[in-house]
């Protein structure tokens, strides 16, 4: 009887069951409207918004906040690392043998610059001594005459000279100091003063380099002519300007001081 009675309560078409099926089916509905987001925006779930610290919604497993290594890139930056010792030998290497050969050439180039200085230094001193030699020998035949052999001196004096000077010396003799030497029979001896106690004539030179020397000479003339009654001595100071020439050195220019 009890039971007769139970199902007839229970059975399928029963108010009670259909009332529990119900209740059963919202419950699910309201479940699914608090796992689906809100309006379609992120973070909101079921009217209200989610905060870091929250629970993930049931049944919705937690997404992970880490990110998959990368096995490429961590090989490449291995072998990188690897092979880091190796390299740096060598390019140690590179850069002591680049350093080297900056100095060996550095020091090349100081000793050639030496040798040419050297060299250029040298033949100065050599041009010094020659157009000293040159100029001491010149001043006494280019800076005399004597009209009785004029021809012969001018010719000798020209020997010494070079270049515009020598054409210059050759008109002024020709065109003033013979018709004068002639006319009042001069003569002019010149020579290079020697100190008294005796020593190196008194000759300096200014300045010098391979192919061009300045002289400073002091010499005295000594002249005579029927225009006055003795000899005159004139103390002079003369600058010579010499140049090398394929005949030795020669006199371009010369200046009383």
């Amino acid at each position: 009887m009890a039971n007769t009675s139970l199902r007839g309560r229970g059975g399928a078409g029963s108010p009670a069951r259909r009332s529990l099926s119900a209740a059963a089916r919202a419950a699910a509905k309201r479940s699914e409207r608090t796992e689906r987001p809100t309006g379609g925006v992120p973070g909101v779930v079921a009217g209200r918004t989610l905060r870091p610290e929250d629970p993930p919604p049931a049944g919705r497993a937690p997404e992970p906040d880490w990110e998959a290594p990368d096995w490429e890139g961590a090989d490449e930056e291995a072998e990188e690392v690897a092979e880091a010792p190796a390299r740096a030998p060598g390019r140690r290497r590179g850069v002591l043998c680049a350093l080297l050969a900056l100095v060996a050439v550095l020091g090349l180039v100081a000793a050639v610059l030496l040798a040419f200085e050297y060299r250029d230094g040298r033949d100065a001193e050599r041009a010094r001594a020659e157009a000293a030699a040159a100029a001491r020998r010149a001043a006494p035949v280019v800076l005399s005459y004597d009209h009785r052999h004029l021809d012969r001196d001018f010719a000798a004096a020209r020997g010494h000279l070079t270049g515009a000077f020598r054409d210059e010396y050759r008109r002024t003799t020709t065109s003033v100091v013979a018709p004068t030497a002639r006319k009042y029979r001069g003569v002019v001896r010149a020579t290079v003063v020697e100190p008294p106690g005796g020593g190196d004539p008194a000759v300096s030179v200014v300045s010098a380099s391979p192919d061009r020397a300045v002289v400073l000479l002091f010499v005295n003339q000594v002249t005579t002519s029927t225009q006055v009654s003795g000899p005159r001595v004139d103390l002079n100071r003369v600058r010579m300007t010499l140049a090398r020439t394929s005949g030795g050195w020669k006199v371009s220019a010369v200046d009383a001081l």
